[in-house]
């Protein structure tokens, strides 16, 4: 058996992209770049509304604008780099940028995570304690949850993205995806990887559980008030929010499931490339329109900003 000596360091990446074909090049290079403007302009318009309006400084709001900024973030991660591959033909990145890319995507991937449960909750204690929802979705406790949130984040991170490049890279430095993304690093590992799949599973695992369970349990609750409700229209309204949230989790989480918690003998890299591009392009674009677009209350908030904005332009 070789040594570890022997092994071929690694000191850049070439991320084969989603595909080779000239012809493609610049319209995806199109697409991705107003998905990535569409991204970002929706998502830090939708914080700046809620920075300015003080109607929307309510735990609701709070989240919602720091499910906004991290959706900017985990993008910003990846697409940049995906679009200058398309525009320039150099799919190189070097090692540490790898490690980067990877670290930072992780990371606000799982505060994502954790703000969808956190919301799920918070509209648990809206709707089913209306009384008691400002004693108990007060600010600190609002602040202590999204910070706990971008904490188990980092941490969670720290840990994926050092067990996997803890490993020896000899067999090629070819990456068969658009980014640093765990299983498409640990293909390219002549190391034993058992361990690295254990802590994807047991991670992983906590994560969807955890997060599910709270999820489903409050929309459980939320689902008996909404019947309860005297009126229709009432109900219509409670249960489209519901529908909304349920269907961005769906994607979010089927998304993250199918492409990290099954064995690495069961992958289709692929196949990984396309349920890729729903969580680090699709996913953030849908995000504002999901949980704040159709909302009476940011539409209002809009308005007024638009007309401030009117005024001023006036003057």
């Amino acid at each position: 058996m070789a040594s570890m000596d022997n092994s071929t360091e690694v000191n850049e990446f070439r991320l084969l992209g989603l595909t080779d074909t000239p012809e493609l090049q610049v319209p995806l290079f199109i697409i991705f770049t107003l998905l990535y403007l569409i991204t970002v302009m929706g998502n830090l318009g939708m914080i700046t509304l809620i920075v300015l309006d003080s109607g929307l400084h309510t735990p609701m709001y709070l989240f919602l604008s720091n499910l906004s900024l991290v959706d900017c973030a985990y993008s910003s991660a990846v697409t940049p780099k995906v679009m200058a591959g398309f525009l320039t033909g150099d799919k190189v990145i070097s090692y540490r940028g790898c490690v980067a890319q990877m670290f930072f995507f992780l990371a606000f991937g799982c505060v994502d995570c954790f703000l969808l449960t956190v919301m799920a909750y918070d509209r648990h204690a809206a709707v089913c304690k209306p009384l008691h929802y400002t004693s108990t979705m007060t600010t600190r406790v609002c602040a202590q949850m999204s910070i706990g949130c971008y904490i188990w984040g980092l941490v969670e991170s720290a840990i994926q993205t050092g067990f996997t490049f803890r490993l020896s890279f000899c067999r090629s430095n070819v990456v068969h995806h658009f980014f640093c993304d765990i299983p498409a690093i640990l293909a390219l590992s002549c190391s034993d990887i058992y361990i690295n799949e254990i802590v994807i599973f047991i991670l992983g695992t906590f994560n969807v559980l955890f997060a599910l369970t709270v999820i489903f349990t409050s929309y459980l609750f939320i689902c008996i008030a909404i019947l309860r409700m005297r009126s229709a229209e009432g109900r219509k309204k409670a249960f489209s929010t519901c529908v909304s949230h349920l269907t961005a989790v769906t994607i979010f989480y089927g998304t993250a499931i199918f492409t990290y918690l099954q064995p690495s003998s069961s992958h289709s890299l692929d196949t990984d490339q396309v349920a890729s591009v729903f969580y680090t392009s699709i996913i953030p674009v849908l995000n504002p329109i999901v949980y704040s677009l159709r909302n009476k209350e940011v539409y209002n908030a809009f308005r007024k900003a638009t007309k401030k904005m009117k005024v001023l332009l006036s003057i």
